[in-house]
């Protein structure tokens, strides 16, 4: 029978999802009501963090449980826990030895984009092999969830491995990758809502043994969306570059991904504009097929500067190597690429 009584004992017994302490231990129960005409309960309790993943998960286990006891309705409220509660229970903090501890020296840089398609992904890839090739220990972290590309573009098939509970990342390039593509099976749609998601890019960045590295590359989802924003959030610094083509909307939409890292305090390092002309076979003449001006136009509103413009063009074919979007360091594009990677170490190192 559901009463005032059972519904203590039960609650007495869970755990604050944070200090993993009953409810029970940290006076967490504030406040129960039942109305027993409409076998409803209505549960109000202090907690030691709101709004979050876990918090959402404790609900789910709360109304689950008060069912199981009999009730037919359940409300649930939630309030802070007293900062001496927190205080005394909170568990010892243990040092965090990961990618983003703060004894790590690994430069974040950031590639955004304001809309798909104007080869955001290319650039992360590509600029990240350039920095290879100058002799750096480089990461790739495919934060773009739901639009991976990073492994097929390097012609990825090898998976990532588990060694003594740490995830090992799978290098090609001389470049460490880790991508929710590597996780889901045959090319499958990835429907995942937030905090599961945001779950999942913090493993990317704490469960991977990444080793050393000079230099992460975080290849951002297009937009400034849910996942956008929490990767921004997660990383305590970084340095952005972004992406646009030369058509005037993409650079219109491009500024706002550029306005988002300066809101989260992120150092936009320049734009780079892709696909900014074709040199024409038969004439040798550039054919600005997407227009003129939308890279120096977005690098003057974000007031930073166009620091590439790569040309409308393929890898040259390898027989022995697949990787359809990693261009040769001899091919044009390969070399502004150098140009791009010298730019950014640079950047973030004679300063």
């Amino acid at each position: 029978m559901l009463t005032e009584t059972s519904v203590r004992e039960l609650l007495n017994k869970m755990k604050d999802p944070f200090l993993h302490k009953t409810f029970e231990e940290t006076d967490g129960i504030v406040e129960i009501s039942l109305k027993p005409e409409k076998n409803h309960v209505s549960v109000k309790l202090a907690i030691a963090k709101l709004n979050t993943a876990e918090q959402m998960q404790l609900q789910q286990q709360l109304v689950a449980s008060l069912k199981k006891l009999g009730a037919a309705t359940v409300g649930l409220r939630f309030a802070q826990l007293p900062e001496e509660t927190i205080a005394k229970y909170q568990p010892t903090k243990e040092e965090d030895t990961s990618i983003l501890g703060e004894n790590s020296k690994t430069n974040f840089l950031a590639i955004a984009s304001g809309k798909g398609g104007v080869g955001k992904s290319t650039v992360t890839v590509n600029t990240a092999v350039a920095l290879a090739r100058l002799g750096k220990k480089v990461g790739i972290i495919d934060a773009d969830i739901y639009g991976f590309s990073v492994p097929d573009m390097m012609g990825v098939e090898e998976r990532p491995k588990l060694v003594n509970g740490k995830i090992i990342p799978v290098e090609r390039f001389g470049v460490k990758v880790m991508s929710m593509g590597f996780f889901v099976e045959d090319n499958s749609p990835v429907i995942w809502r937030g905090p599961r998601l945001g779950k999942m890019l913090a493993s990317f960045f704490k469960e991977v043994n990444w080793g050393e590295l000079d230099y992460l590359l975080l290849d951002l989802p297009p937009g400034t969306g849910d996942v956008a924003l929490d990767v921004h959030n997660m990383i305590p610094s970084s340095k952005e570059i972004i992406v646009t083509t030369p058509h005037p909307t993409a650079a219109f939409v491009a500024a706002r991904a550029g306005q988002m890292a300066i809101n989260t305090d992120h150092e936009i390092l320049g734009v780079i504009e892709n696909m900014s002309y074709f040199v024409s076979k038969t004439s040798g003449e550039k054919e600005y097929v997407f227009g003129k001006g939308g890279g120096d136009k977005l690098a003057e509103v974000l007031d930073t500067k166009v620091v590439g413009r790569l040309s409308l063009q393929q890898p040259y074919e390898e027989k022995d190597t697949f990787a359809p979007s990693v261009y040769q360091e001899d091919h044009p594009n390969g070399k502004e690429y150098i140009e791009i990677a010298r730019y950014v170490i640079q950047q973030f190192e004679d300063k």
